[in-house]
């Protein structure tokens, strides 16, 4: 049963790659393989659990006596477990459901007109490179999803021809993730570790936005090589060029959403609740104010610019789609298969480059997070006393930058690897099979560039 979980997972896995060939939609493959993983979990619990490597389990019992019987077992999976990962993931999905839903509703009041009209530009060269690095800032300040969220909707109003825009968002999910490495606020790994104590503000930032840096601009330098041509506008129809809100409202809701993406890192940080909480809260706040503001109007124009209707046009298929697949990886967390590859990365490499250049290539595959979290559990924080192989385990060692680093922007090797690669796959409908040809080679060569210049800095500061 152990070993049939990952059948299943790779299975899945490649029905997602196949999305295209197969005609069924990544979304209902992932929730398969989030059901289905946990369902062998539980009909293989015992004999699983038995083994003694599921970390999860080893807590439990440590903090359970007596609970290590067949029953005590399904108790953990379906009660502790499940509703463990459940709590975790669902934080995620509400998160990416107010985020989504903000942008909708700027959207939809025409409030990114604004921005489009002020990039004149339609050369593909240069609007790459705009686009890139107001992603690479913007992700440092909000999140990787949420840039990629309200870029990628920026990026439909510029860009007409559908391939073009696939390469474009694709660009902007290496610039994405990037962005969200040397930030500490940037990426669900980097936060992990930050509130773990594991790195501090000032040095993440000045010691990782360097590699960060090299990590998107290499692959623009090379892109910017061959790409050619301009970009088409896309043709407004259907009543699209007509300007139902007025400049004041377009102004007013583009700024409050931004407010509203805006604080939710400082919601965080000031009241220690999950990100959503913020989120929800900013939502919460547009939807009073639309409210209020088209109270007067028409009923054409109200259920245009209602929040009520304007979460129809939200992409409920993309927020599925994250359920199955962080519902399967948790349950490969949970069984213990990730804490047997953090344990065999320990014991057979033993080179804190190597491992983490690992870990950052295997979360491309498998989520982050739990990469991460293994990763934080196995290496205790050493005192600032600790030497040789030790040292780069204290506060801001080594270890803990070069993995946030390698966690944040391997992912975007392939696009299922973050979250921000999900949302702008959903958003899009970009193929996994197109993005492998395209973009992974050039995602790659961006990553260890990335992670040479981490090497050199190390080497020349330390």
């Amino acid at each position: 049963m152990f070993a049939l979980m990952v059948v299943v997972f790779v299975l899945g896995y490649t029905a997602i790659a196949l999305e295209h060939p197969l005609k069924i939609d990544k979304a209902a493959s992932a929730l398969l393989i989030g059901v289905l993983t946990w369902t062998i979990y539980v009909f293989g619990g015992v004999d699983i659990l038995s083994t003694g490597v599921s970390r999860a389990w080893n807590e439990y019992v440590a903090h359970n006596p007596g609970t290590d019987n067949a029953h005590g077992m399904l108790d953990f999976i379906t009660h502790h477990e499940v509703l463990h990962h459940l709590s975790e993931i669902s934080t995620i999905l509400f998160f990416l459901l107010g985020a989504m839903t903000i942008v909708e509703i700027v959207d939809q009041h025409q409030g990114f007109k604004i921005i489009t009209d002020k990039i004149k530009t339609t050369n593909k060269v240069k609007l790459l490179w705009v686009l890139s690095i107001l992603t690479f800032f913007m992700s440092a300040a909000l999140d990787n999803l949420t840039t990629t969220i309200v870029i990628v909707a920026l990026i439909r109003k510029l860009i007409d021809d559908q391939k073009d825009r696939w390469f474009f968002a694709s660009m902007v999910v290496l610039a994405a993730n990037a962005g969200g490495a040397w930030s500490p606020i940037g990426d669900v790994t980097t936060i992990m570790l930050w509130i773990g104590g594991q790195v501090t503000t000032i040095n993440i930032i000045t010691r990782v936005i360097l590699p960060s840096l090299f990590t998107m601009i290499v692959p623009l330098i090379i892109v910017s090589t061959y790409m050619k041509g301009n970009v088409t506008r896309p043709q407004l129809t259907n009543g699209e060029d007509q300007e139902y809100t007025t400049y004041k409202e377009r102004v007013s809701i583009l700024c409050l959403g931004v407010a509203s993406l805006l604080f939710v890192p400082v919601f965080k940080t000031v009241t220690h609740l999950p990100p959503y909480l913020g989120m929800l809260f900013g939502l919460g706040v547009m939807w009073v104010v639309t409210e209020i503001m088209h109270k007067d109007k028409d009923q054409e124009f109200k259920s245009r610019l209602n929040v009520t209707g304007i979460l129809k046009k939200v992409d409920v298929p993309t927020v599925l789609f994250f359920l199955g697949i962080l519902s399967a990886v948790a349950s490969l967390q949970s069984a213990g298969h990730l804490d047997i590859l953090a344990s065999w990365l320990d014991d057979n490499v033993h080179d804190i480059y190597i491992i983490n250049l690992i870990i950052g290539v295997l979360s491309s595959i498998v989520d982050n997070v739990p990469l991460v979290a293994a990763a934080m559990g196995m290496y205790p924080i050493e005192g600032a006393e600790a030497v040789g192989y030790a040292s780069n385990f204290v506060q801001d060692g080594l270890f803990w930058e070069f993995l946030a680093y390698c966690a944040g922007t391997g992912g975007s090797m392939l696009i299922i690897g973050s979250a921000a690669g999900v949302a702008a796959m959903g958003m899009e409908k970009i193929d996994f099979i197109w993005y492998l040809k395209k973009i992974s080679l050039l995602a790659l060569i961006g990553y260890l560039a990335g992670a040479g210049v981490y090497y050199l800095q190390a080497v020349l500061l330390h």
